[in-house]
């Protein structure tokens, strides 16, 4: 079968800094690695916008693998559940290296894959430009009205919940935070039920998230009594929520956990723009995957986050390559920034970065969080980029990640490479000490705490994400 994608010419190789940057973790990276060899390989061959190919596994059948260059998006028939697999970073490996021919044609499951996907794009995009069909008015006033209702009740449930919550911390103050930290488990978590069933499940999970960690951690007194005032503030700020200009009233909106509908957010602000990936990072809480992708318009200078979310042992949306460039329409979320948003229809691939936009010292990313905090009390973490830092491992880098990030004029934070599990952050804390060798590097990474969490590294060779 020709497709048209055959027609066109082959697409411009990536680096093979560029695959790394695609892989989830390092343990499917060094997976990856040990299958490149030639004769594990059949079939192979790419295009414009596909790169195809057979992988022979354990089974008597070969793997079917498809990577869509326009996404990019991976297609693998073997059974694992990262994306992309060590399979697709294995066959992108080999393109890199040159080892893949120009193919005339693709495979029939890969080229339907690739034309299905471009189906969607397409019919999304006809959708939200065409107009809808016209609605009874009747039909809607009573729509309207019964969503009206139900947002008055929910809210006689969340005034409720803030209430009881407001009459908890008294007597958590009045009792002693000391008393608190000797709670076991049960008693955090049936505040935090009660919370649920309110309505309120981001307070919730901070609740959860405190009884977990308050035993443990050393500046436990400190970080508790943060904590506890951030909620105080949350229960006066809910009382005087009609006083809110409506940034303020979105971002309390935000931490409360009252999601917007996607369809509210595509009628709002949206922003055309060359999206710059900056970096990227994962991390499970209780049975739910997120996936955090830090953007930066190259016009407009907006720094926003794409969320996406999965429930446990699903398969979460592929992460977009950090250090590649977007063309694409996003959908900004109300409130102040560093603001959430949703992309709006199928980027276009724009290239690669150069180097990581807007950096400055230390000095200039504790001023930009105490610009956001000033402008959101609640905000947790603050996307900064640092310029020529140096980054020196801690004592037991291995095992957490933590290194230290030092700027031109000497100044300190704490950092940590971060993973889902130890291999993981052995993995990327060594990556990131070799990517900059003791020399000064850009870092891109989430101000939270006091600590830099660091997902990105810019040299003179592009960006890389962790």
């Amino acid at each position: 079968m020709t497709t048209p994608e055959a027609a066109d010419a082959p697409a411009e190789r990536w680096s093979l800094e560029r695959v790394r940057g695609a892989a989830p973790d390092a343990a499917s990276l060094a997976a990856a690695r040990r299958l490149t060899a030639p004769g594990s390989w059949s079939d192979c061959g790419v295009s414009a916008t596909l790169v195809w190919g057979k992988c022979q596994g354990s089974g008597t059948a070969p793997y079917q693998v498809s990577v869509d260059l326009a996404g990019p998006a991976y297609r693998c028939s073997c059974p694992s559940r990262k994306f992309p697999c060590k399979h697709a970073l294995a066959l992108l490996m080999r393109w890199s290296a040159g080892d893949l021919e120009p193919g005339a044609d693709a495979p029939d499951e890969a080229a339907a894959w690739a034309r299905q996907r471009a189906e969607r794009a397409a019919s999304h995009a006809a959708a939200e430009a065409g107009s809808q069909d016209p609605v009874d008015p009747a039909v809607e006033a009573a729509r309207a009205e019964a969503a009206a209702k139900r947002r008055d009740e929910r809210l006689a449930r969340m005034d409720a919940g803030v209430e009881e919550l407001a009459v908890w911390l008294t007597d958590l103050a009045r009792t002693g935070i000391a008393a608190a930290r000797q709670r076991d488990l049960t008693w955090w978590e049936s505040a935090a039920a009660r919370l649920v069933d309110a309505q309120l499940p981001g307070v919730a999970e901070e609740v959860r998230a405190l009884g977990r960690t308050v035993r443990h951690r050393a500046d436990w007194a400190e970080h508790t009594v943060d904590v506890l005032g951030r909620w105080w503030l949350l229960v006066r700020a809910w009382r005087r929520r009609g006083d809110l200009d409506a940034a303020s009233a979105a971002d309390l909106r935000a931490v409360v956990g009252w999601a917007w509908a996607t369809d509210e957010v595509r009628a709002g602000e949206t922003v055309t723009d060359v999206w710059a990936v900056l970096g990227a990072h994962r991390s499970t809480d209780g049975g739910l995957l997120e996936q955090r992708t830090w953007l930066h318009g190259e016009r407009s200078g907006h720094v926003v986050q794409v969320l996406d979310f999965a429930a446990r042992g699903a398969p979460v949306p592929v992460a977009r390559t950090v250090g590649s460039r977007l063309e694409a329409t996003l959908a900004l979320y109300p409130g102040h920034d560093p603001r959430r948003a949703l992309l709006v229809a199928e980027p276009v691939a724009a290239g690669d970065l150069d180097r990581l936009p807007g950096g400055g010292d230390l000095a200039a990313a504790r001023a930009r969080r105490t610009a956001a905090l000033a402008a959101n009390p609640f905000v947790r973490r603050v996307p900064v980029v640092v310029a020529d830092a140096r980054v020196l491992p801690g004592a037991d880098a291995d095992t957490t990640g933590a290194v230290t990030v030092v700027d031109p004029a000497g100044r300190t934070v704490p950092g940590v490479a971060t993973g889902a599990d130890e291999e993981e952050v052995t993995g990327a804390v060594w990556s990131l000490l070799a990517r900059t060798g003791g020399h000064p590097a850009d870092l891109f990474g989430e101000l939270q705490d006091g600590v830099l969490r660091v997902l990105a590294v810019g040299t003179g060779d592009g960006v890389v994400g962790l």
